[in-house]
């Protein structure tokens, strides 16, 4: 991509235009923002760095690129973690500026910024990018402070302090040191105090006077004079004001420019400095896509289900057309609006939405469908962030189904705290749309699947499956730690779906490859969080026609995430037993159940159940029947009366499950039953069948659990699925997450 990249001098900026080239990027403009008055030095600002601005001016010359500046007119207005566009911010400066840039390099689609922990930043440049139809780059996020600076001096960048404000930095002493010089300072006092070595926390700020990418000439400073802002007997705070500087020539151009590989970046003696003012010419509309509302869909009446759990506090919703022949677009269209319609009548909206489970019929349409998705969903009617998301492609349109269903977690507050990085980094693969990478909630983190994508460059790894699976789990624990936690300890369930063009003996691998990359996680997490607290989680298999970006699997965890008022977590505990019998239907308790049932209690406020009704196992449930010998032209069918009595079997042990761990119906957030579509059986079959057991049961205990004459769970039709990568030939997997309020 064609990049602007924005500088304010420092160390940070400079370091990220770099990355940006290593990644394959081309840096074709520079974009400052300097005070209003050329005679300040520092701005108060929490959004720019401002200090040696008055040097800036010849990064044009050293580089031989265009520099657009803006003098910034605006405050600190908007002063909430979020952004939301507001009138005399100081960001609508940094708007204003890009949008110039943009007007008069219409090839630029990227933004680089030197963003490293701060949100407040990211957030606010993610925002300006978002309006302008651009992507914003953040090579620098999240990475290791220490091993980042480092990198930065090695890689060539000399830069020298301008700005010190950090207990045992001193002014007189450290202003106008060079970063290689003070790095084992820096070090030091962040043992003795916790400083950030990089000063993200604002200990210190730096001019770039050289680097790889400064191809014309080198900045010198000749004279300067400290500035003190604070006398603070323990962290004094002084600024380096420069007074007199000059450029010097660089005789060996190409030499320079063949160090690290460097893209090619034109060379010419002189940049082009460009001064943005107000302006209303040539403005440029920013995008807003258009707003479908529940109350302006078209009036025809369509056949639908709708299915809805019992739980108080947070439950699922789903809905899909039974008479689809609109296609994809229209079909998502409505289901969309009708869940919108479902949320306003219970009195909550999109912004209640926690995740999101989209499933579609053709991946080839995949681009189709998000172009519906924000439609409805996005920042403006999320203001506590946009849910996190999964999207794969099961056989819909063969099972009875439209071709989009939707299932969403809606919590009945907005109690959430969503992660949702936009900027292209080596941190995690960007989440650009309107879904976000995790969602936690009362102690539950929701994660968007994760698929095996190089964060920098967003590309599948190359080298097969078991390669893709190896870094959705990278990627997935580079996300749990933001919540201060790991994958390894701290999941309770894991759904990985596997693509159907992964081979048996592929599928193998994929399972060796996640218990192996696993293992090392918990090692390496257990020792640095100095904890032995490790949930015991469960696995489900999925295989399924597609992924987005034809990927190989996709990684989906559900983590526990304590928060300082539950008590131990309790992996695989038993706890009381209901001294109530429950022979329902006749089933009697057998050693064997316990084959097909993987559960995960914690603290007794969460239950996660996974029960694998092999074909083996759903002829001891049939008796003597041999549904297995019921293959035709590699279709699997089964009489109808004998999945009705599958189907009661499954509730019987679900509900034995929950009642010995005291969990009741009412608990359950989301209930799903995954159905091998070899099966040959629709959803307008399957769903009476659990409908009514469901109700049976209720009859049986004197319990009334049932939704009114919505079903508390959802049918999702699968081409295989099982507890293992090997044996993704279930012929029902039930999966259930029950939390107590």
């Amino acid at each position: 991509m064609k990049v602007v990249a924005l500088v304010s001098g420092g160390k940070d900026s400079c370091y990220a235009m770099m990355k940006a080239i290593h990644y394959g990027h081309e840096i074709v403009a520079l974009a400052n923002l300097m005070p209003l008055d050329d005679s300040v030095d520092e701005l108060d600002s929490y959004m720019y760095q401002t200090v040696g601005h008055q040097i800036i001016v010849r990064y044009a010359e050293c580089m031989g690129l265009p520099l657009f500046r803006r003098r910034i007119q605006g405050s600190s207005r908007h002063q909430e973690l979020g952004y939301k566009e507001t009138q005399g911010d100081e960001v609508e400066d940094l708007f204003t500026l890009l949008r110039e840039v943009k007007r008069k390099i219409p090839s630029v689609t990227a933004v680089s910024s030197g963003a490293i922990a701060s949100d407040y930043q990211r957030l606010r440049v993610e925002s300006v990018c978002s309006r302008l139809g651009l992507v914003s780059l953040a090579y620098l996020w999240k990475q290791d402070q220490s091993l980042l600076l480092q990198e930065m001096i090695t890689s060539g960048i000399v830069a020298v302090t301008v700005k010190v404000a950090a207990m045992g930095l001193d002014p007189a002493k450290h202003l106008g040191k060079e970063l290689a010089f003070l790095t084992a300072y820096l070090h030091k006092l962040k043992e003795l105090y916790g400083i950030n070595v990089c000063g993200e926390g604002g200990e210190y700020e730096t001019l770039t006077l050289d680097c790889p990418l400064f191809f014309n000439a080198r900045i010198v400073l000749d004279e300067h004079q400290v500035v003190m802002h604070s006398s603070d007997a323990i962290a004094p705070v002084g600024i380096l004001h420069p007074l007199a500087f000059h450029l010097e020539n660089k005789a060996d151009v190409q030499h320079l420019k063949s160090q690290d590989n460097l893209h090619d970046i034109c060379t010419q003696k002189l940049g082009s400095v460009y001064e943005v003012h107000d302006s209303l010419e040539g403005c440029e509309a920013t995008y807003k896509p258009l707003d479908y509302r529940a109350d302006t869909m078209d009036d025809i009446e369509h056949k639908f289900n709708i299915s809805r759990t019992n739980n108080k506090g947070t439950f699922s919703l789903s809905f899909w057309l039974q008479d689809s022949c609109n296609g994809l677009q229209e079909d998502l269209r409505i289901v969309l609006g009708k869940i919108e319609s479902q949320l306003l009548g219970l009195g909550f909206g999109w912004e209640n939405v926690l995740y999101i489970h989209l499933y579609i019929d053709d991946m080839n349409k995949f681009s189709e469908a998000n172009e519906t998705y924000v439609n409805f969903i996005r920042h403006e009617k999320c203001p506590f962030g946009v849910p996190s998301r999964s999207t794969v492609q099961v056989p819909l349109i063969e099972s009875g189904f439209s071709s989009a269903y939707i299932e969403v977690l809606v919590s009945n507050n907005k109690s959430k705290k969503v992660l949702h990085v936009q900027s292209i980094s080596c941190w995690a693969p960007s989440c650009i749309g309107p879904y976000s990478q995790a969602t936690l909630h009362e102690g539950i983190l929701h994660m968007a699947g994760q698929l095996g994508l190089d964060p920098p460059t967003m590309n599948l790894c190359q080298g097969g499956p078991d390669v893709e699976l190896e870094q959705a789990l990278k990627n997935s624990e580079a996300v749990a730690k933001c919540y201060n936690c790991s994958v390894s300890t701290s999941a309770i369930v894991f759904v990985i779906y596997c693509s159907k063009r992964v081979s048996s003996s592929e599928r193998l691998n994929i399972q060796e490859k996640q218990e192996t990359i696993l293992r090392q996680m918990k090692i390496s997490h257990l020792q640095e969080a100095d904890t032995y607290k490790e949930l015991d989680p469960l696995f489900l298999y999925v295989l399924v026609p597609d992924l987005p970006k034809r990927a190989c699997v996709e990684v989906k965890p559900i983590l526990y995430v304590e928060d300082g008022t539950d008590t131990v977590p309790e992996a695989l505990t038993e706890r009381s037993r209901s001294e109530t019998p429950s022979h329902y239907w006749g089933f009697q308790p057998e050693n064997w159940h316990d084959s097909c049932i993987q559960k995960c209690v914690v603290s007794g406020k969460i239950c996660a159940i996974i029960l694998n009704i092999t074909s083996e196992l759903a002829t001891k449930i049939c008796f003597d029947s041999q549904p297995t010998d019921n293959v035709n032209n590699g279709q699997y069918s089964l009489p109808k009366a004998y999945m009705e009595k599958i189907s009661k079997f499954c509730i019987y042990l679900l509900d034995k499950v929950m009642t010995d761990n005291d969990f009741t119906w009412e608990d359950i957030m989301s209930l799903r039953f995954y159905i091998r579509e070899s099966l040959q059986m629709s959803a307008q079959l399957l769903q009476p069948m659990f409908c009514n057991a469901l109700f049976e049961l209720s009859e049986m205990s004197h319990n009334n659990f049932k939704n009114g004459e919505e079903p508390i769970f959802n049918i999702v039709p699968v081409i295989g699925a099982g507890k293992s990568a090997s044996s993704m030939d279930d012929v029902v997997t039930c999966e259930l997450l029950a939390r107590k309020y």
